[in-house]
């Protein structure tokens, strides 16, 4: 088994209504990457990815631009110790 990392990210900018949690899931999933992500209620987008470094490397530049109408101002990862997470899910 591949080393496992887990980032914790907040995505700024226009990230609500806009299929940036939908597109997450599914790129999170053909990546080989688990974990959520989900709507905050001050506007941003909060999501786990936990998985393989490469990937998880990868899903995180992704967030830089995410689904084609979101306007991303910033995203802010930090690492954090795997927790198992199994499966990709949006959360409510």
């Amino acid at each position: 088994m591949t080393d496992r990392i887990r980032a914790h990210v907040f995505i700024t900018g226009t990230v609500q209504g806009v299929y940036y949690r939908a597109n997450t899931r599914d790129t999170a999933r053909e990546k080989g990457v688990d974990g959520w992500v989900k709507n905050l209620e001050d506007g941003r987008v909060e999501a786990i990815f936990e998985g393989p470094e490469d990937a998880v490397g990868s899903m995180i530049e992704w967030c830089h631009t995410g689904s084609p109408a979101a306007e991303v101002e910033d995203v802010d990862a930090e690492f954090e110790e795997p927790q198992g997470e199994d499966g990709f899910e949006i959360r409510y």
